[in-house]
């Protein structure tokens, strides 16, 4: 069995940076000024039909972080350009990356189609830049991922999501919701019926928003990282640049 004894201290860390080393202890997870505004939601949906289950879905949610106390924006993806097909500076464009700077958490609900997220839930997470200069406009942020199915239960969807949120740095939280055969769960108006779906629901709603008051004063510690300490922001621009691509 090797000695560990000379682990105990930084100079058995050779490759490592003393100055740029930070360890964590509770005190910087101390919050001094807690945030006293609402918590600040941004909800995106995937699909433009006019019967569209993941809007209904959406707007359930969005009416339980109301009651809960948030504030909300919910994005309304028609006539969002396909990505790489119109300037940055389009009006969608702008208006979705200005409300993802603006949030401190998102739920993410898309239809599963071909077993897979749609293209219009991907588009629009595509236009949320991995950063803004050497600003990230997702990182640090919670996220919910939901989604509903034409068919049986699936999770599908929602496992490509908790990828993407992982990409773009964001605290997924565990709880999901996939809700099977969703045109049997809503009524003519548009109201979800009482279910195990619809408990679910609440559950995840409850969940998001309970991360979001835990982390929102302090995200910008818990994703901070030892190797983009030792970068410039300038060289993190580059490396995170999609335009490269």
């Amino acid at each position: 069995m090797s000695d560990v004894t000379s682990l105990r201290t930084l100079a058995s860390l050779p490759a490592l940076d003393p100055e740029l080393f930070d360890a964590p202890t509770p005190e910087q997870l101390r919050v001094r000024e807690p945030s006293q505004h609402k918590p600040r939601f941004l909800m995106l949906y995937g699909s433009l039909r006019e019967r569209s289950y993941s809007r209904l879905v959406t707007f359930e949610a969005a009416r339980l972080l109301q009651a809960m106390g948030g504030e909300l924006r919910i994005f309304d993806p028609a006539g969002l350009p396909l990505p790489d097909s119109a300037p940055e500076s389009h009006p969608k464009v702008r208006e979705l990356r200005e409300l993802a700077q603006w949030s401190e958490g998102m739920v993410w609900t898309s239809p599963e189609r071909h077993g897979a997220m749609t293209g219009i839930m991907k588009a629009q997470i595509d236009w949320i830049p991995l950063a803004l200069g050497a600003v990230r406009p997702t990182q640090g942020k919670t996220l919910a991922v939901m989604q509903v199915s034409g068919g049986s239960q699936s999770f599908n969807a929602v496992n490509q999501m908790r990828v993407l949120g992982r990409w773009m740095r964001m605290l997924t939280i565990p709880n999901q919701s996939s809700v099977a055969k969703a045109f049997l769960e809503f009524d003519e108006s548009g109201r979800m019926k009482p279910s195990s779906y619809y408990d679910r629901i609440v559950d995840v709603m409850e969940e998001l928003f309970k991360f979001t008051l835990l982390t929102r004063d302090v995200s910008s510690y818990l994703v901070d990282r030892y190797s983009e300490r030792k970068e410039s922001a300038i060289e993190l621009s580059k490396r995170v640049n999609q335009k490269s691509i």
